[in-house]
């Protein structure tokens, strides 16, 4: 199996202003020089994490996503973010995994963080998203989904564990960015997977800051990549035959308790 270059984009962003945004990133962009096989923006990346949903929110093959479907194909790289979608009739923060040759996978966000009340204008997600990429298996989520362990749960089906790396894209702000830095090694630890998280920086209109901490931590909960407070493009390596010879040498799953998940 050969490794994974993700390339992490930690960025302020322009509030509710989705064309100064997509030219920004797609900007940023055009900066990645080295091949990288996955780019991730963060939360909500084309317009801030706002609740004027009504607004905002944008069909499926529309804007926002024909450019990651622009992007993608530049790039040579798939390309992952969030944005808010309505759909029938349903707002949803949405995260969408783009691939050069167009197709694509989608995560609704199943968690919407209820002190911002997002639960009052977004529709939660109902199905977990893993997807192949160069043989690594991928496990997107969004923000808030990071406080729930059952949900992003590495489990063991009796041939292989459900997936090699966890990403979060999330707007998460400075007065708790410490759960964030221990949930995001926690989970990495829990779940013998490399772990990668990509927040923003900078404030919003609601008065909220952002310090980033953007990172990757390995299957050991060892920290490979952080950032703190600076807009950065960064380009990390995985490794997968030192995560297998771990998983191999310090098979903890095997002992994990087997459950389902029922969504209501």
């Amino acid at each position: 199996m050969q490794d994974l270059r993700i390339t992490l984009i930690q960025s302020a962003l322009h509030w509710e202003d989705a064309d100064a945004n997509l030219a920004m990133f797609e900007e940023k962009l055009w900066t990645i020089k080295d091949y990288t096989d996955l780019i991730i923006l963060p939360e909500m990346f084309n317009t801030g994490f706002s609740m004027n949903a009504d607004q905002l929110a944008e069909p499926m093959n529309y804007k926002t996503f024909k450019w990651l479907k622009q992007q993608a194909a530049q790039s040579k790289a798939t390309v992952m973010g969030s944005f808010i979608v309505k759909e029938s009739g349903k707002n949803y923060n949405r995260l969408i995994a783009m691939f050069p040759d167009g197709t694509y996978f989608e995560y609704d966000k199943r968690h919407p963080f209820r002190l911002a009340r997002e639960h009052e204008t977004y529709t939660p997600g109902r199905d977990r998203l893993i997807f192949e990429l160069n043989g690594w298996k991928i496990c997107p989520m969004v923000c808030y989904d990071l406080r729930f362990p059952v949900w992003a749960r590495n489990t063991f089906d009796g041939k292989d564990l459900d997936y090699d790396v966890l990403v979060f894209v999330a707007n998460w702000p400075a007065p708790r960015v410490n759960a964030w830095d221990g949930l995001l090694t926690g989970r990495a630890i829990e779940n013998l997977s490399y772990c990668v998280g990509v927040n923003r920086v900078g404030d919003d209109e609601n008065g909220h800051n952002y310090l980033g901490h953007s990172a990757v931590y390995n299957y050991k909960g060892e920290n490979k990549f952080f950032n703190e407070g600076e807009e950065v493009i960064e380009t990390v390596t995985l490794n997968y035959q030192d995560m297998k010879a771990f998983r191999e040498k310090f098979a903890f799953y095997l002992d994990s308790d087997s459950f389902n998940i029922e969504v209501e």
